[in-house]
C-alpha cells in the first residue's frame, strides 16, 4: 500500500511538473499570436479613425482625404502624415466622410475599406473606382483650407525702406471639384517714395471628369503694376488639365486654355489707346516636391500669348522652398519673374523694362 500511494504521489508530481511546463511553454506563443493577429475593436471604431499600412502597421487618429492617389493622414502620436493609397490596406472610419468614384456617384457615410472592397452604409463598391475621399459630413466649412504668409522690412536711419509683401492660397475642394484662389501683393517705399506696388489675383474652378483629367469651366486673373505701365489687366477664360505624375512626394499638372484680356495702361503717349483688348492663348503648369519631411520646393509657370497692343508675350513665374518650422507655422523664400514682351511706351517716351524680379521672404500659417 505504501508502494502505491508513493507511485500515485509520485505520477501526480509529474502530472503537475508537466501541466506547470506546458502552460511556461504555451503562453508566449499565444501571446505572439495575438500580437501578430491584433486589429482595432469594434470593426468600427466611434472615437477615432484607423487605416492600416500594407506593412500591417495600424495608425490611430483622423483621416484628412484621399486626393490625387495620396491620403492624408492626422495620426494622434505622430501629426499629419501623407501616404500613397497603394500603401493603404484597410481604412475604418468613426467619422462620415464623402468618396467619390469614377462613375460620378458620390456616396456618403462611415468608412471600411478591406481588400479590394469600400462600404459605406449598406453600399459596396470596388476599390480601384475610388477617386478622392473629403472628410466630415457634406458641410460648407468641411470643404476649405488654405496659407496665408508675409513679410516686412523696415530700415531707419540714412534713408527709410519700408517693404510689404504678401501671399495667400485659398482652397475648396470637394469630391469632384477643386476651387483654388491666390493672392500675391508686394509694395515698397524708399524715403517716401514708392518704388514698387504690385498685385496679382487669379482663381480658377476645376471640375474632375478622371483621376488625372479636369475640366476648368471659368478661370480669371487681375494684375496691376503701374511700373510696368499697367494700371489694371484682367484675364477670363477656360480650359482643360492633367496630372502628369500624381505621388506622395511629387505632383505635376499642365493646363491650357483660351481667353479674352483688357488692359488699362497707366500712362500712354498722347494720342495712343489708354488701353488694349486681345483674345488669349493661357499655358500654365506647377510642380509641387515634397523633397522630405521638413521641406517642399514648388515651380509654377503660366504664359499668355496675346496681340502686338496687348505685349505680344507675358509670363508670371514663382518658385521656391517652404521649411517646417512648427505644427502649421512655415519659413517660405520664394523668387518672382514677370515679363512683358512688347511693354507699352510712357507719356515720357520712355519704355518700362521688360523683366521684373523679385526676391520674398516670409513666414506662413496654414490653416
Amino acid at each position: 500500500m505504501k508502494t502505491e500511494r508513493r507511485t500515485r504521489a509520485i505520477l501526480r508530481a509529474f502530472a503537475l511538473l508537466w501541466m506547470i511546463v506546458v502552460a511556461a511553454a504555451g503562453t508566449p506563443l499565444i501571446a505572439a499570436d495575438n500580437q501578430n493577429d491584433w486589429q482595432p475593436d469594434p470593426p468600427m471604431p466611434k472615437d477615432f479613425d484607423w487605416i492600416q499600412l500594407t506593412s500591417d502597421e495600424w495608425l490611430k487618429g483622423e483621416l484628412i482625404a484621399m486626393y490625387e492617389e495620396e491620403l492624408e493622414f492626422d495620426s494622434d502620436e505622430l501629426d499629419e502624415l501623407t501616404f500613397d493609397w497603394e500603401d493603404i490596406k484597410e481604412i475604418r472610419t468613426a467619422q462620415i466622410v464623402q468618396v467619390a468614384f469614377l462613375n460620378g456617384v458620390i456616396a456618403v457615410g462611415q468608412l471600411l475599406m478591406e481588400g479590394d472592397t469600400v462600404r459605406l452604409m449598406d453600399l459596396e463598391y470596388p476599390r480601384s473606382e475610388v477617386l478622392s475621399i473629403t472628410a466630415g459630413a457634406p458641410r460648407e466649412r468641411n470643404y476649405w483650407s488654405g496659407k496665408v504668409s508675409g513679410g516686412v522690412n523696415i530700415r531707419t536711419g540714412n534713408s527709410e525702406q519700408k517693404e510689404v509683401n504678401t501671399r495667400a492660397t485659398l482652397l475648396r475642394r470637394t469630391p469632384k471639384d477643386r476651387v483654388t484662389v491666390d493672392y500675391l501683393g508686394n509694395f515698397s517705399q524708399n524715403d517716401g517714395k514708392t518704388i514698387a506696388d504690385n498685385q496679382r489675383a487669379n482663381g480658377s474652378w476645376n471640375r474632375f471628369v478622371s483621376d488625372r483629367f479636369y475640366l476648368t469651366p471659368i478661370y480669371g486673373e487681375y494684375y496691376r503694376d503701374p511700373f510696368q505701365n499697367i494700371d489694371a489687366r484682367l484675364t477670363a477664360g477656360a480650359g482643360v488639365g492633367y496630372q502628369i505624375v500624381d505621388t506622395a512626394d511629387i505632383e505635376w499638372n499642365v493646363n491650357v486654355g483660351l481667353g479674352y484680356q483688357h488692359t488699362k495702361f497707366s500712362d500712354v503717349v498722347p494720342g495712343d489707346p489708354e488701353s488694349a483688348d486681345t483674345p488669349a492663348l493661357v499655358v500654365s503648369t506647377g510642380y509641387d516636391n515634397e523633397i522630405t519631411d521638413w521641406m517642399d520646393y514648388y515651380f509654377d509657370y503660366r504664359f499668355f500669348i496675346v496681340n502686338n497692343e496687348s505685349g505680344r508675350y507675358t509670363h508670371h513665374l514663382i518658385t521656391g522652398f517652404e521649411f517646417d518650422l512648427f505644427k502649421d507655422l512655415d519659413f517660405d523664400i520664394a523668387w518672382v519673374w514677370d515679363r512683358i514682351r512688347d511693354p507699352r511706351q510712357s507719356a515720357d517716351g520712355t519704355f518700362p523694362d521688360q523683366d521684373d524680379f523679385r526676391t520674398i521672404f516670409g513666414v506662413g500659417f496654414s490653416f
